[in-house]
């Protein structure tokens, strides 16, 4: 099922199975760890939501971070720039007995710590190639584990991961490119040099996370909220290969553990709140909401005010900032999963999409006709008449648009059959809104197709009620007739005006237009 729904973003093709409060995403990748990555999502089952709160956020135990002194010494070494200790290749796990194993675990963690710079290729090759067959082995150790990891060994693992992955990222922003002229299909994404070495700690997390092996109430004390902080923070990397490895391992420690479900949520509507009022950028938004699909297709019902608020507060006001397209697919999926979970929202997410309608962004408004009729196909009646008014005022104002895609857009939604019946039993409130655009089209409009489209509604709406029909037609004629005498009256007006100033143009004198003194009405 959860397969079928992420078959339609065609940006990101997914596998996926049926969650209780979030399902398992995968992502196809042309590496050498995708079709490995894609087993480990498939079959994944999370619990029902429990009873989880944010209580506790700065009660977490301190030995997830007993490390972060020696985390940080490493990353000053690197930034100083200075030298590997010697590097040497340690024994295979086949050549030592089993006793030994874990010590030569921990040894070859610990030899991944150091991190080599990817600016010149041709600088420390043995040592970075022995680095990433040692992280090769470590992949394999960790997915053929038949013990549970002792929790010297998770802290290890968890320090290598940190020190590897969590840094500042080197693509340069964006504050000074025009966001209007950003083409997402044209625009090549930045790719990190370093990749051949996170893409295997990548897959090392991927494999600990998911691995049966690891005890979740153990491992919680080591991805605690600072390391989910940390991995969110590198969603916003410009290499989409780094982020569809963030976007499937998030969801699997979203799934495996419970306890930090809300603070995931609340840390992602923080990274949504930035965007939409402070920055207006941000790389990693439609991973993000790829994730939120899942989760929410999963919420039990009836729906908690917490997750109507992150409706309100964070998804409707993402149709704000200017970089919508990068993940308008995502959102508008998201918002209908809410509207099919629980129909009374339609009338608040369509109400949401109206105040944030764009005005003078002729793609962006196609993009909202195509969402709203997402909306509106699983919309019910009585949502649908609590906004009627307010929305075919709307849909008036893009039929009347002269921007042909826009117009047509619009008058594509009575190709749905749903919709179709929602304005056909509504038609004496809809059919006096929209017909002054209709009517205008079919006569002046420039673009055929529109005319085409719109001569078909009309026809539509006199088979299936002439009288109200013609009755709109007259109403429209009549006010055509009061506009045109209007005009007039206002041209002769400004005539009459211009000959007067020019008669007094010759002798210098003044202009002077006597205010209408209105008469008043008597007090009392």
């Amino acid at each position: 099922m959860i397969k079928q729904i992420f078959n339609r973003f065609p940006r990101k093709p997914s596998k996926s199975s049926e969650n209780r409060e979030g399902g398992g995403t995968s992502t196809s990748s042309s590496n050498a760890f995708s079709s490995s990555r894609n087993n480990d999502l498939s079959g994944n089952r999370y619990a029902s939501q429990g009873a989880t709160s944010l209580a506790g956020f700065n009660s977490t135990s301190n030995l997830g971070s007993n490390y972060g002194n020696e985390l940080s010494q490493v990353v000053n070494s690197k930034l100083n720039g200075s030298q590997p200790p010697p590097y040497e290749a340690l024994p295979s796990f086949r050549d030592v007995p089993n006793s030994e194993k874990q010590n030569l675990f921990i040894r070859k963690l610990n030899l991944c710590c150091f991190v080599f710079g990817f600016s010149d290729p041709t600088k420390n090759f043995k040592e970075k190639d022995i680095k990433r067959q040692t992280l090769v082995e470590l992949v394999d150790y960790v997915s053929s584990a038949n013990g549970k990891f002792s929790e010297t060994m998770m802290q290890e693992m968890i320090k290598m991961v940190s020190i590897n992955l969590f840094r500042t990222l080197s693509s340069p922003p964006r504050e000074n490119k025009v966001l209007e002229a950003f083409d997402l299909e044209e625009d090549e994404p930045s790719m990190d040099p370093a990749w051949p070495h996170l893409q295997v700690v990548y897959e090392f997390l991927l494999r600990f996370v998911a691995s049966p092996e690891t005890d979740a109430k153990l491992a919680k004390r080591y991805i605690d909220h600072s390391f989910v902080l940390r991995l969110l923070d590198l969603f916003d990397s410009e290499d989409p290969r780094e982020r569809e490895y963030l976007k499937t391992v998030l969801h699997r420690i979203y799934g495996k553990f419970m306890v930090h479900r809300p603070f995931i949520r609340k840390a992602i509507n923080n990274i949504f709140y930035r965007l939409i009022f402070e920055t207006e950028k941000h790389n990693g938004i439609a991973e993000l909401l790829e994730i939120l699909g899942s989760i929410i297709n999963g919420f039990a019902l009836p729906l908690k005010e917490e997750h109507k608020l992150f409706l309100v507060r964070a998804l409707i006001p993402l149709h704000k900032p200017k970089c919508l397209p990068m993940y308008h697919q995502q959102l508008s999926y998201c918002i209908t999963q809410f509207v099919e979970k629980d129909c009374k929202l339609a009338d608040t997410v369509i109400r949401g999409m109206l105040k944030y309608w764009p005005i003078t962004n002729s793609s962006k408004e196609v993009m909202f006709l195509g969402e709203l009729e997402e909306v509106l196909e699983v919309t019910q009646p009585a949502e649908f008449q609590r906004c009627m008014v307010p929305l075919f005022r709307q849909i008036g104002r893009c039929l009347s648009s002269s921007h042909f895609q826009v117009a047509e857009r619009a008058l594509f939604l009575w190709n749905n059959d749903h919709i179709e019946n929602l304005i056909r039993q509504n038609r004496k409130v809809t059919l006096p809104i929209i017909f002054p655009a209709l009517e205008r089209n079919a006569r002046q409009h420039w673009n055929q197709a529109v005319q085409s489209l719109t001569l078909n509604i009309h026809k539509i709406f006199s088979d299936i009620d002439p009288e109200l029909f013609e009755e709109c037609l007259v109403k429209f004629q009549e006010d055509e007739t009061r506009e045109k005498e209007t005009k007039v009256k206002r041209e002769t007006t400004w005539k009459r005006l211009e000959e007067i100033a020019a008669v007094k143009a010759a002798s210098n004198e003044p202009v002077l237009v006597s205010p209408k003194i209105m008469p008043r009405a008597p007090s009392g």
